[in-house]
């Protein structure tokens, strides 16, 4: 299941528009497709647990967080970037990097804006935009990054690793 969604990815970015098929990697497009599943998770828990369950705004953020970064780090690991590392190092790596993005996007955007009476949905949505760049880059060079001497090539549609 994993190679076919790569190779969907790949296939994808080959045909996007406007060159930028050149600069836009396709575990960029497969982290977009996992996250935005995921932020929707997080934007369905953040509503159950505001208006039905009346919880504050920043503990239904809190719940909605944690469950939809736990299921983005499985789904990355697993579908995107393919990692076969052991786990726990990343596992403690992608926890510092969610409580750093937490504290400052989450907590210091989405509930700011939503402090200075924005409504917390859209709040939430502009603190989502600022996550995805900053999550996207820790995971890539951070928390899934290839050792070194390796790397991940697509060659004629099919996916190796060099050594």
């Amino acid at each position: 299941m994993a190679d076919r969604f790569s190779d969907l990815c790949d296939a994808v970015a080959r045909r996007l528009p406007f060159g930028l098929s050149r600069v836009v990697p396709p575990n960029f497009l497969g982290f977009a497709a996992i996250n935005g599943f995921t932020f929707g998770v997080d934007l369905l828990l953040l509503t159950l647990a505001h208006s039905w369950l009346d919880l504050p705004v920043r503990v239904s953020i809190t719940v909605g967080y944690a469950i939809a970064f736990s299921l983005s780090f499985v789904l990355n690991r697993w579908l995107n970037f393919h990692s076969h590392a052991p786990v726990g190092r990343q596992a403690l790596l992608f926890f510092i990097v969610i409580l750093i993005n937490y504290a400052v996007i989450l907590l210091g955007v989405g509930g700011g804006l939503a402090a200075l009476g924005l409504q917390y949905h859209v709040a939430r949505l502009i603190a989502g935009a600022c996550e995805a760049v900053f999550i996207y880059s820790a995971m890539r060079w951070v928390v899934f990054a290839k050792p070194a001497g390796s790397r991940r090539a697509t060659i004629s549609g099919q996916t190796a690793i060099e050594e």
